[in-house]
């Protein structure tokens, strides 16, 4: 069992919303891992960052991943760090994997004020341009192909998606 299409990108991608139309046009379940982890703690990511820091929750998001991977044959939304880990960009090979684009200013308006988002604590945009920065890289080599996301409706991006892998 393998997903039929696993998404990565950054906060603000629309990750979550475009799942959710690939889910519905194909007849599949979308699945999130961020919502796997808070179902399992039993408590907001934001709660776990400030109890248990970022090291305690990579590991659940690792965790996670792997198991949804090995068990989902839906469309698959990773959080937004959870490519930083070595083993889960290993885990990902072979899948068909969709980094959704966006480029600074358009992820600062989608994310707003950060509320709920760790990483953003302080200046949202020097945190945002940041985390892009570190980030594209690895979300282009872990990608089978981009998806540019600026300026776009989640439909129009869901879309070029389901012709793309059509």
């Amino acid at each position: 069992m393998t997903p039929r299409v696993v998404l990565i990108g950054p906060m603000g991608a629309g990750k979550s919303t475009v799942a959710g139309l690939l889910a519905e046009a194909w007849g599949v379940p979308a699945r999130d891992t961020d919502a796997d982890i808070e179902a399992t703690e039993g408590r907001e990511i934001s709660e776990i960052f400030v109890d248990s820091g970022e090291a305690h929750f990579r590991a659940l998001e690792a965790v996670a991943v792997a198991e949804a991977l090995a068990t989902h044959d839906g469309v698959l939304s990773l959080g937004g760090g959870a490519v930083l880990d070595p083993a889960t960009r290993a885990l990902l090979e072979g899948h068909r994997v969709v980094f959704l684009r966006v480029g600074l200013s358009e992820a600062v308006k989608r994310v707003g004020l950060g509320v709920g988002r760790p990483l953003l604590l302080g200046n949202v945009r020097s945190r945002i341009k940041a985390l892009l920065d570190e980030r594209s890289p690895i979300y282009e080599a872990a990608a089978t192909f981009a998806v540019d996301t600026d300026a776009r409706a989640p439909d129009e991006v869901a879309a070029e998606i389901l012709e793309r892998l059509a």
